[in-house]
């Protein structure tokens, strides 16, 4: 996959809601409910965090189910890309971008979203031909100041900030040029995963989906 092919293809995903719910799941037993509760909000697109033992079950068991499109995050390494690929990650989010992480979502044809922090960032990519970035962390890197000064001199290259993004804030990276969707994780809170409360997951899902961009 080459990185152009790569980009238009997470620029669908970014397109699918103004939210991408970043979750880490400890147990895959709630993987199906988080993701039918979200996907009922309004939000298809899933990132799942591979910070947890569960991450590749989770993702594995959020692939089934209808109307949601899951990725896998927090890629460090050749084997985590494998890996997501095997378990149905349908694209994949890195915290940064390394040769190694670029060549193997490329050689494994997983869409990638790289991060960047910095104009230097951005262009490295740029040229490699990634023109759909994840801009992280957002809020500690100067948030919506930083990402529109980096959106004036270089407006081909379009972001999704995660990072310190909350609804309050999110509003705010929307009305941006250069911003597809933001990346949240306050849509799916830890205590509400496990007690299961999915019908309060499904309204803070809608109430995401309801921000304009």
């Amino acid at each position: 996959m080459t990185p152009e092919h790569a980009s238009e293809l997470t620029a669908k995903v970014c397109a699918l809601a103004p939210v991408i719910p970043v979750l880490v799941v400890e147990d895959a037993a709630h993987a199906a409910d988080l993701a039918r509760a979200l996907v009922k909000g309004g939000l298809p697109a899933l990132e799942v965090t591979l910070r947890t033992p569960s991450a590749l079950d989770v993702i594995r068991e959020m692939a089934r189910v209808e109307g949601g499109v899951v990725g896998a995050g927090t890629l460090l390494t050749p084997k985590d890309v494998e890996a997501a690929k095997e378990a149905g990650a349908a694209f994949g989010v890195c915290p940064g971008a390394t040769d190694r992480i670029l060549d193997a979502c490329e050689a494994n044809d997983l869409p990638l979203l790289p991060a960047a922090a910095t104009t230097s960032e951005v262009l490295r990519l740029y040229e490699r031909g990634y023109t759909v970035q994840k801009f992280f962390p957002a809020e500690v890197n100067g948030g919506v100041p930083a990402l529109k000064a980096i959106g004036a001199p270089i407006p081909q290259v379009k972001f999704c900030p995660t990072g310190g993004v909350s609804l309050q804030n999110a509003p705010d990276y929307l009305a941006l040029p250069n911003t597809l969707c933001v990346g949240g994780s306050w849509v799916a809170p830890g205590a509400m995963v496990a007690s299961g409360d999915w019908d309060g997951i499904t309204r803070l899902a809608a109430e995401a989906a309801r921000l304009t961009r």
